[in-house]
């Protein structure tokens, strides 16, 4: 490519199509065991990975919202990588549930059981951009509607303490891919952690519109946070078999965590009910908030009006 022509790339001819719509084009559990482990139900392991890599990916997308809105040019960047972080978790979860929802499928055929509709060998692209809003298992938090940066960091605080609790546990699972990226993600959500702790006190302990704000904000979203320890019967299943993590199990630790936090800036714990589900389902279960339809109607919109799109 010549440097005389900026828009030569575009129209150079070579052998690999490549999505329109994604993050990458490589595999990225390439040179990876992605078998999955004996005695592990491979239909449980791809529901268990597509719900937190749902919870990442739907979560990743409310952040980039904030592009242009953050209120320091340092904040603007910090809340990019953030929302980068959990794309490239989301990526790898999204990815291994194809892959294990493959190979449940190919025992099942073997099994003389048939194979489920849907198809195997799904991607990241086909769970993130063909589902419909029913089929995404993210807990709600992850979707509630932007609001102003007290809400934001009261959701970053609660959600990356919640996560980080959950993916320090992650790490001695069973499957090892789930381990390699509980292991990455460790790393990243304790950053992410630290920034929405920092920010918390800051406003917390500041002006008294600051603490208002915060506090508001921590108000708001309340109701969404005992969702998050309460375990579908996938996860329980999985965690008994040593592959995934009991959410109840780190609600001590989360609840140890931001009584430091809120303590630090002058911030009460709200005393809010938690909020219903229908017939008893939450975003575990596929029910979600009005605010997740049109999250997923901006996320999808070009990948539906041109499927299959390569450039």
């Amino acid at each position: 490519m010549s440097f005389d022509n900026a828009y030569e790339a575009l129209i150079d001819a070579h052998d690999d199509s490549r999505w329109a719509f994604g993050t990458g084009f490589e595999d990225p559990l390439a040179g990876v065991d992605t078998s999955v482990p004996s005695g592990v139900d491979g239909a449980d392991l791809a529901r268990y990975c597509l719900m937190l890599g749902d919870d990442a990916l739907v979560f990743s997308h409310r952040l980039q919202q904030w592009c242009t809105r953050a209120p320091e040019l340092e904040d603007e960047v910090a809340i990019a990588n953030i929302g980068l972080d959990l794309l490239g978790q989301a990526r790898l979860l999204l990815a291994r549930a194809g892959k294990a929802e493959a190979a449940a499928q190919s025992a099942s055929v073997e099994g003389g059981g048939g194979r489920r509709a849907g198809g195997s060998d799904r991607g990241e692209d086909d769970y993130a951009f063909f589902r419909d809003e029913h089929e995404f298992r993210n807990v709600r938090l992850a979707e509630l509607e932007r609001g102003d940066f007290g809400q934001l960091i009261a959701v970053l605080l609660v959600f990356s303490t919640w996560r980080l609790a959950l993916f320090q546990r992650l790490r001695s699972s069973v499957d090892p891919v789930l381990a390699a990226i509980a292991d990455k993600g460790v790393k990243e959500l304790t950053y992410h952690r630290d920034y929405a702790a920092q920010w918390a006190v800051r406003l917390g302990d500041g002006t008294a519109f600051s603490h208002e704000r915060m506090q508001v904000g921590l108000d708001g979203i309340w109701p969404f946070v005992d969702e998050l320890f309460v375990p579908h019967e996938t996860e329980s299943r999985l965690a008994a078999a040593g592959v995934a993590v009991d959410p109840a199990s780190v609600r001590e630790e989360f609840d140890d965590v931001l009584a430091q936090v809120f303590a630090a800036g002058s911030l009460s714990r709200p005393e809010i009910a938690g909020k219903a589900g229908v017939n008893g389902q939450t975003g575990r279960g596929g029910r979600h908030t009005e605010a997740m339809g049109y999250l997923l109607a901006e996320l999808q919109s070009v990948a539906r009006a041109h499927p299959e799109a390569t450039w």
